[in-house]
């Protein structure tokens, strides 16, 4: 795979402290990027001028948050630099809910990096994210790590900027969720299906989950699902190629249900079945909230 990864690749990771930054950074050194944590934002078009006059581009993951007070100020010009020197430059912005920073912080004792700026915790987290929020806007892709395990946020680093790398099609992710956990920011197109009747309450499905096949037979048996389903394919059908046609290299269809665990679990890996037969690019199933 080292091998084969687009030359002149800049992967800037960013977002919250505590996010997972660190654990990204890693996982994409890992993979034959050239890693750097916390570089001065003023220093990556000096840095790539002078690989370019040697006529190498490199492959570049850089840590930037909002430690540094040049970020936020220069970061438009610093990137359009990057990208007129010829290379392709991806934003990964990385956040977490605010209770889980708070929890991340406690455990590991480190300071946050503002805190001392606004007294408290809590208070840093929420001065943090204000100032990263210009960021946030134009990012490429924004991750959630509320309940992702470092080998889960290491697995979706990978497949969204690494694995396409290697490959012009379209990357299609098929993501299951509960409303009630919070909407997933990946998400480019999001449906919800809780207009459908809940097997939860039905007392021999209440304990399984939608990947279960009598779970998914009751969700499929009612004439609503199935128009909906014909529906959507014909809607997907349509959309996958022109979302190729300009360009796109990744898309997360998020289909969300109360509580993750039943009606958008089996509806998601039904569509993730069907559209096996009829969508040839990279296509990925993963259920947020099944517990």
């Amino acid at each position: 795979m080292v091998d084969t990864l687009k030359a002149g690749l800049i992967i800037v990771v960013t977002g919250l402290s505590g996010s997972g930054k660190t654990a990204a950074l890693k996982s994409l050194e890992d993979h034959g990027l050239m890693a750097i944590d916390n570089l001065p934002v003023l220093l990556l078009p000096k840095l790539l001028a002078l690989r370019k006059e040697s006529g190498d581009f490199i492959r570049l993951a850089v840590g930037m948050d909002a430690r540094e007070a040049e970020l936020l100020t220069n970061y438009e010009e610093v990137f359009e630099q990057a990208r007129d020197l010829g290379y392709d430059l991806k934003l990964l912005f990385l956040e977490a809910d605010e209770k889980v920073l708070v929890q991340r912080f406690s455990e590991t004792r480190r300071p946050h990096p503002l805190a001392l700026q606004t007294g408290n915790l809590a208070a840093a987290i929420r001065l943090e994210k204000e100032k990263l929020a210009p960021l946030r806007d134009i990012a490429d892709l924004i991750l959630n790590t509320t309940g992702l395990t470092a080998a889960n946020l290491r697995t979706l680093v990978l497949e969204k900027f690494v694995q396409i790398q290697n490959r012009r099609d379209l990357a299609v992710e098929v993501l299951s969720f509960g409303f009630k956990n919070g909407l997933p920011p990946e998400a480019d197109l999001m449906l919800d299906v809780r207009f459908l009747p809940n097997p939860f309450y039905v007392e021999k499905l209440r304990a399984l989950d939608g990947r279960d096949e009598r779970v998914l037979n009751y969700v499929l048996s009612f004439k609503e699902t199935k128009e909906f389903l014909e529906k959507l394919l014909d809607l997907l059908n349509f959309l996958l190629p022109l979302y190729q046609r300009e360009g796109k290299s990744y898309l997360t269809i998020a289909v969300g249900c109360t509580g993750g665990q039943h009606r958008s679990v089996a509806l998601a890996g039904y569509l993730w079945e069907r559209l096996k037969t009829c969508f040839s690019g990279s296509l990925a199933l993963r259920h947020r909230d099944i517990v």
